[in-house]
């Protein structure tokens, strides 16, 4: 596989968010590529006003971040062809003991690189089907609060929906197929998913395919 002519930022969200997917819907491979920034809220509305108060403040955990941090690198090394012993359904184990302690890594306990990597280990985690769907349930919690991405909860959403081989929301899931790169299940009410993503923070469906085009070219 040869991406030499991508483009370096390309080049790192790949390695977050790249994963060969299980022969789902005639597609060779699953590509995604994590927005090179995500809100970390959800965007505003009317019913802000009434939300419910927040829980009281979580302490920075620095030795948790660092571990969170370190845990993602190694998942980047392994989906760029480094070297990886330790692999995803180890991290999945990991992942599993940390929110049984903390629940869902946020930005008050880990920062936002930390709750990033959570959610790329949470992605990857597609051999126990039943963790990812808790971790997206734990996910989506976060977000409501404020303490995750709405982004990392659009690319989640669809990992989930497509691993059960049932249509996708926001278009994230997209395989390298014959001619080039087509959604890995169909997009549900495909005339709306850029109101759907412009919501969660992500480009519009064609850009993001555009993006992926050339890693399809060399696949």
């Amino acid at each position: 596989m040869k991406t030499s002519h991508l483009k370096p930022e390309v080049m790192q969200r790949l390695a977050v968010s790249m994963l060969a997917f299980l022969s789902v819907a005639g597609c060779t491979t699953v590509v995604e590529i994590e927005p090179s920034s995500l809100p970390s809220s959800p965007p505003s509305s009317s019913s802000e006003a009434s939300a419910p108060p927040s829980s009281p403040p979580v302490e920075f955990n620095p030795a948790l971040h660092a571990e969170m941090i370190a845990m993602l690198e190694r998942d980047q090394a392994g989906r760029l062809g480094g070297t990886d012993a330790e692999g995803d359904m180890a991290r999945t184990e990991r992942l599993k003991e940390i929110i049984d302690e903390f629940g869902w890594p946020t930005f008050d306990l880990v920062g936002e690189d930390g709750e990033d990597a959570a959610w790329a280990i949470a992605q990857h985690s597609d051999l126990d089907p039943e963790f990812q769907a808790q971790a997206l349930e734990l996910l989506r919690d976060a977000v409501a609060a404020g303490q995750a991405s709405p982004g990392n909860l659009a690319y989640l959403e669809d990992r989930v929906l497509v691993g059960r081989g049932e249509p996708q929301l926001y278009g994230t899931q997209i395989g390298c197929g014959p001619d080039g790169p087509e959604p890995a299940t169909p997009i549900a009410e495909e005339a709306t998913v850029d109101d759907r993503r412009v919501a969660a923070g992500l480009d519009p469906l064609a850009d993001y395919i555009a993006e992926i085009a050339p890693f399809c070219e060399d696949d």
